[in-house]
């Protein structure tokens, strides 16, 4: 699922909640140790997401946020904010010259730079997040 949520909507508020889980509350994001990534360069994207990076030479970042069911990922062009939903029995994870995130058929790829290293304990805690997640729904 894919939302434009540069203004407050709560009917897609409720849809992402629905879809994904609700927030964590400020307790358990402090004992999971972050909830949050840093920032990193978007190197390339799928067809899907094209409209969505800066046409101009400007650098595209983005972020991810861990939610109980699954991930968002958070991309701004200009004013305006997006985000990318992926539960995570649909996430695959490649880690090779690029960081890439697949689902559906649609990929996000970063550039394997400072940036990326620095979320390496994130990504980690995001692996191990999607596993149990997975093994859960299996039980």
């Amino acid at each position: 699922m894919f939302y434009d949520i540069t203004y407050r909507n709560d009917k897609i508020t409720k849809e992402i909640n629905d879809f994904i889980g609700s927030p964590y509350n400020f307790i358990k994001a402090i004992q999971m140790g972050g909830i949050g990534s840093h920032r990193m360069m978007v190197d390339e994207v799928s067809a899907h997401f094209k409209n969505v990076l800066n046409t101009v030479s400007d650098i595209n970042y983005g972020s991810i946020e861990m939610r109980p069911n699954g991930i968002i990922f958070h991309i701004t062009k200009g004013l305006q904010r997006f985000v990318w939903l992926i539960p995570y029995y649909k996430l695959v994870v490649f880690k090779s010259t690029t960081l890439s995130f697949h689902a559906d058929g649609k990929f996000i790829k970063f550039k394997n730079n400072q940036f990326t290293r620095k979320n390496s304990a994130f990504i980690s805690k995001l692996i191990d997040l999607k596993s149990k997640n997975t093994l859960d729904a299996c039980n």
